[in-house]
């Protein structure tokens, strides 16, 4: 890949009608080889709460959390623009709040944009943006909001709601971000969005029609026991070949199979009669 995903060219893409690609990754093994696949974007997303840290929801996920996982990701690429999270509670108690970080996601975090999830933050989106940070809108599906409110849900099934996240869609444009994700949203109301915004969409569980795609690294991988969603596609099961490695592994380390001569390092004949 040449050159770093900036803004422009994520938007100049759109524009000559490649589809985007996006996926999680949460350290840096797994952004290095998103990187080597050719992905657009890596999310380092607050989902890293339910597939790394072992939480029911992303509501416990901390800004040091998000540093800490950011940091590893953004060591590991040069090519795919990185886009951090913010987590709960990082954007909802100001305007200064959310910017101071938003910009240590991106100072000390190495990101290159931040996401955040909302139908009605635009104020804070325009905010951020006439400060140099490049975000991401996140609509449809808010988890953070839906395991504290209504669940996890589909959007946009009737003609009210679809409008209605036309209109957030739009109001996310005008005050600055350069792309909205998509999730969970009826794949006739997500092509509606896509339609009448001239910024990307990128969608999870939203159908064909927005200018992207991205996936849970461990949904496409079959890594873990968190929930797949229905909507995700899984395309390896490396799960259950790393759990066939470590009982191999158990099994010989057990007969005393491992360590072999091959997989031991041994004196020299006379260092070792020495010993005895």
């Amino acid at each position: 890949m040449k050159g770093r995903n900036t803004v422009r060219k994520i938007q100049e893409k759109v524009d000559n009608g490649e589809k985007l690609v996006m996926v999680t990754a949460y350290d840096y093994p797994s952004a290095y080889l998103a990187e080597q696949a050719g992905v657009d974007m890596i999310l380092v997303g607050d989902s890293l709460g339910n597939v790394i840290l072992g939480y029911d929801t992303t509501i416990p996920v901390t800004m040091e959390d998000m540093l800490h996982h950011t940091r590893a990701v953004s060591r590991a690429v040069n090519g795919p623009m990185v886009i951090a999270d913010m987590p709960y509670g990082s954007y909802h108690v100001s305007v200064e709040q959310a910017v101071t970080n938003a910009m240590r996601l991106i100072q000390e975090g190495g990101a290159h944009a931040v996401k955040l999830e909302g139908s009605h933050i635009a104020p804070l989106v325009k905010e951020m943006s006439i400060r140099g940070i490049p975000v991401m809108s996140h609509l449809g599906l808010e988890p953070q909001n839906a395991s504290l409110w209504n669940g996890y849900r589909t959007c946009g099934r009737d003609e009210d709601t679809a409008w209605a996240l036309v209109e957030a869609a739009q109001d996310m444009e005008e005050a600055g971000a350069f792309a909205v994700l998509i999730e969970c949203v009826a794949a006739e109301a997500a092509r509606l969005i896509t339609e009448k915004i001239d910024i990307p969409t990128i969608g999870i569980g939203s159908g064909v029609d927005c200018n992207g795609q991205v996936l849970v690294w461990h949904d496409i991988l079959g890594i873990g026991n968190s929930h797949t969603p229905k909507f995700a596609k899984q395309y390896a099961n490396i799960g259950a070949q790393i759990e066939s490695a470590l009982r191999e592994y158990a099994k010989e380390v057990r007969s005393g199979a491992f360590p072999d001569e091959e997989h031991s390092v041994k004196m020299e004949e006379n260092e070792a009669k020495r010993l005895y």
